[in-house]
């Protein structure tokens, strides 16, 4: 931290658990999805505190999924896990807000990304389509009609951790091209 003056920003996002039902997986498989999926966000604020403390202008935004606010089939493991990381960054908005330290989520809906591909393999497997086929099914449930890209994403980001959203702390923000249908 030194070399670069301090720590301003964190951004954390962990992998993804793999997709399937609840009883196809034990209990190993759940303990490892906690450890990828919620405590890899845990360490890494744990170990950004000391440093965004010395900030003037701190902000954490954590990364988690669309699914928080609206489940889907065969991601049981994602959806259950990634609401701890809400619960988590909801409270530490709270908790050292009086410090200064700003904390925001992002919930990404579909992107083009690695693990959206991996997501639409498991889906073409299982339906047996293709890939692009489960894209194009994907996309008709989305109001904009297409998956984002990651620099839509990432534009959202940069404005959560600026200071530009200096008055803004415990949101979740949905960026999903309208994908999650419920008012709240």
């Amino acid at each position: 931290m030194d070399v670069f003056g301090g720590l301003d920003i964190l951004i954390t996002n962990a992998g993804g658990p793999p997709a399937g039902s609840f009883e196809s997986f034990d209990e190993e498989v759940w303990g490892k999805a906690v450890d990828l999926s919620f405590m890899d966000h845990v360490r890494l604020i744990r170990a950004a505190l000391p440093h965004l403390r010395k900030s003037i202008a701190p902000s954490v935004l954590t990364v988690t999924s669309f699914t928080v606010k609206q489940p889907m089939l065969n991601l049981t493991l994602s959806n259950s896990i990634r609401l701890a990381t809400i619960g988590l960054t909801k409270s530490l908005a709270l908790e050292l807000g009086g410090e200064g330290i700003r904390f925001n989520s992002i919930l990404p809906g579909w992107t083009e990304t690695e693990r959206v591909q991996d997501l639409m393999s498991f889906r073409a497997k299982n339906n047996n389509s293709t890939v692009d086929e489960e894209i194009y099914k994907q996309s008709a449930d989305i109001p904009l009609g297409r998956m984002g890209k990651p620099e839509e994403f990432a534009n959202a980001a940069v404005f959560l951790v600026s200071p530009t959203a200096s008055y803004i702390t415990g949101v979740m923000l949905q960026v999903d091209g309208g994908l999650i249908k419920g008012a709240l």
